[in-house]
């Protein structure tokens, strides 16, 4: 598998998928290419059209990580990428992985070409001060080293049971889970810093670009509330939310709508 070095030496492994112009694809808390079922099928459609880059964020799969960790740094990862993509690149970003994507969109306006956020898990009800809790909690724990355990204080706070982990605990696929649990610090860092303010960080400002932010009708309550507090702070936006989705999206529906707002710059059909 190939792999690309980012400017603090960590090493991120990728793949390429397609011909055409290169979109990149930026994963959400837990998400990585060995065990993520449902992005390969979002390629295989987009691959019609586009060059598709997708990559194991730092600390997951074939990534390795550095620490202490900024959300800076995964923005240089996606730096990275974009020279691997040819210096330009259409970014599609994943709950929090939509939120990093966003980020690099605001640091790197002339790069990133358009930008669609699906579900960006910003609860607008809860303080800036609850995020920066969270996220203190989980720094705590990873300098502990206790990987097992923040996947399953995240599972259980997204709405798993305590039956079901027990039950996910017992299965083969749970140490690939909690394999990555350390790099669950990293998801929270980029909420508690997107939540810096009751607005939306003045930085986003930067992202000119046209901008996709998505929810789906079937999805967590604060998700449609949180997507609209995203769009409210981007100048070149749409938003829409998609029926009979949740935050698992299928991608046979997301990929038509992804690949009509990468080629036009909207979703509008006039």
């Amino acid at each position: 598998m190939p792999q690309v070095t980012s400017k603090d030496g960590v090493t991120i492994g990728y793949d390429v998928t397609g011909s055409g112009p290169a979109v990149i694809l930026v994963a959400g808390a837990t998400q990585y290419r060995a065990v993520d079922r449902v992005t390969p099928i979002l390629i295989e459609l987009l691959a019609q059209h586009f060059t598709v880059i997708n990559y194991d964020r730092r600390g997951r799969g074939e990534s390795t990580d550095k620490w202490p960790y900024a959300v800076a740094r995964e923005v240089e990862d996606i730096a990275a990428l974009l020279d691997v993509a040819g210096r330009e690149a259409f970014v599609f970003g994943m709950s929090s992985g939509a939120v990093l994507a966003l980020e690099a969109a605001a640091a790197m306006p002339r790069k990133i070409k358009a930008l669609a956020l699906y579900e960006p898990p910003i609860d607008p009800g809860r303080s800036g001060d609850a995020y920066r809790y969270e996220h203190m909690q989980m720094a705590v724990q990873a300098a502990q080293g206790r990987a097992a355990e923040m996947m399953s204080d995240f599972l259980l706070g997204v709405g798993m049971s305590g039956a079901e982990l027990d039950g996910f605990k017992q299965s083969p696929a749970w140490p690939a889970f909690a394999a990555v649990g350390l790099t669950l610090e990293h998801d929270y860092r980029i909420l508690a810093d997107a939540r810096g303010s009751d607005g939306p960080p003045e930085r986003w400002q930067n992202a000119i670009m046209p901008v996709l932010v998505l929810d789906g009708d079937k999805s967590f309550p604060f998700m449609a509330a949180g997507a609209e507090w995203v769009a409210s702070g981007l100048h070149n936006v749409e938003r829409m939310t998609l029926a009979g989705q949740s935050h698992e999206y299928d991608p046979k529906i997301l990929a038509p709508l992804l690949t009509v707002f990468f080629q036009l710059g909207s979703v509008q059909v006039h």
